[in-house]
């Protein structure tokens, strides 16, 4: 009894001072954590010298400084493989430009997200090679539809003028088809603000109708001007691509294994697959693909980076990225990154980071 109460408070001084290693990371013991990584600019960049460097690197060493880790990168070819090597335990953690999808959740965890973009849409900037849409424009449904509706509207014009004035107006005597055609030729001259061969309404309700007429048809004609200035704008600068659907009926890349890749299948869209984003944007180059999808902020940087004065980037955003560090499934190292990342995110060394790499836009 007596060695038992000896041996008691050595036992609990032990239970206390033993170190959970299920909640300590490997530097904490002496180790080095190894961080998965992949180049995706401006995300994760490698130089000749093997040094890397880009936004997602610099944030991580921020945050293993703040943590006191040790760690050393070392790269996989695709984020399939990263994603892979987390999950192997081959690496303790991967960040590069790595999305969050419910897929990926259900093997791995992730930290809070650091960086909100969109998959983005690159197409070809040749102006010649986009009169094409521009000539599907003119003969579309919605083009008829607007000039029918002018039509229309000068010919309810016309068929009132005539009406009030085929007994006091020479212009419009002759019969109901003379007079019905000199009424519709007048609204239509009105309409285009050009005078109408000197015809011009006698009676008071004629007159009404003529001072109605016009101010309706000015607004009309803006209207229309507008909306088709609008359209041709539009088609001419971004050519086959302004919505979803304008997918559906060309011929789209992305890059192989990416969260892109999964968000065209998830919307039906019929695409070929290319190893890397550069690869895609030479099939684009080429004429082999009509489009390319992948994440906006690395379609942006590649485009500027490389000049590329053929390739445009659209206004067109498919679905949101949110990009986050990949651990394995509940990692000890979560918890700390989230506390880090949050104070991180918040600070003004993350927004001059960004404004560095990305600019005023992102």
């Amino acid at each position: 009894m007596v060695l038992w109460l000896a041996l008691l408070p050595a036992g609990l001084g032990a239970l206390l001072t033993t170190p959970c290693l299920s909640q300590t990371p490997p530097s904490a013991t002496g180790g080095e954590l190894v961080i998965g990584t992949k180049v995706a600019p401006p995300f994760a960049m490698k130089d000749e010298n093997g040094h890397w460097s880009g936004i997602s690197i610099e944030l991580w060493q921020h945050l293993a400084d703040r943590l006191k880790w040790n760690y050393r990168f070392v790269e996989a070819d695709t984020v399939p493989a990263l994603l892979d090597g987390v999950k192997a335990g081959k690496f303790d953690a991967a960040i590069s430009a790595i999305s969050i999808t419910a897929e990926r959740e259900q093997t791995l965890d992730f930290t809070t997200s650091y960086f909100y973009a969109g998959t983005g849409v690159a197409v070809q900037a040749d102006r010649i090679s986009n009169w094409m849409p521009v000539i599907r424009s003119l003969t579309s449904w919605s083009f008829v539809q607007a000039a029918l509706t002018l039509l229309g509207l000068a010919v309810g014009a016309g068929i009132l003028i005539w009406l009030f004035e085929r007994k006091a107006n020479d212009g419009f005597s002759g019969g109901a088809v003379r007079g019905l055609s000199s009424g519709v030729w007048w609204s239509t001259h009105t309409m285009t603000q050009r005078a109408a061969g000197g015809i011009v309404p006698m009676t008071l309700p004629g007159r009404i109708i003529a001072m109605i007429w016009m101010v309706t048809s000015v607004i009309a004609i803006a209207v229309f001007t507008a909306g088709i200035t609008s359209t041709l704008t539009t088609k001419r600068l971004h050519g086959m691509v302004n919505s979803v659907a304008d997918l559906s009926s060309i011929k789209v890349g992305v890059p192989a294994g990416t969260s892109s890749e999964t968000g065209l299948s998830r919307l039906r869209i019929v695409h070929s697959l290319w190893p890397s984003p550069q690869d895609g944007l030479n099939a684009l180059r080429a004429g082999k693909i009509d489009a390319l999808v992948y994440d906006r902020p690395l379609l942006a940087w590649v485009i500027r980076q490389q000049g590329l004065s053929s390739v445009d980037l659209t206004d067109l955003m498919l679905e949101p990225q949110r990009y986050a560090i990949a651990l394995r499934a509940n990692s000890p190292l979560r918890k700390r990154l989230n506390v880090a990342m949050l104070e991180v995110v918040e600070s003004d060394w993350w927004r001059d980071t960004l404004f560095r790499y990305l600019g005023t836009t992102r």
